[in-house]
């Protein structure tokens, strides 16, 4: 979870700045996305395999 804590002297637009930062790099909103919908767990699988399929082709 994103923790950002309002600095002495900072405003708060550079907080939720400093804020949407450290959502990307915890790759928050991409793990909320993923999860919008419920795949089966050989859906999941057919894609995986499929990304190994396509990065060992070339």
């Amino acid at each position: 979870m994103a923790n950002v804590r309002l600095g002495s002297g900072e405003s708060f637009e550079s907080m939720l700045r400093r804020f949407g930062k450290q959502v990307e790099t915890d790759r928050i909103l991409a793990e909320v996305r993923r999860r919008r919908f419920y795949e089966k767990p050989s859906a999941v699988r057919k894609k995986k395999e499929a990304v190994k399929k396509r990065k060992s082709s070339r």
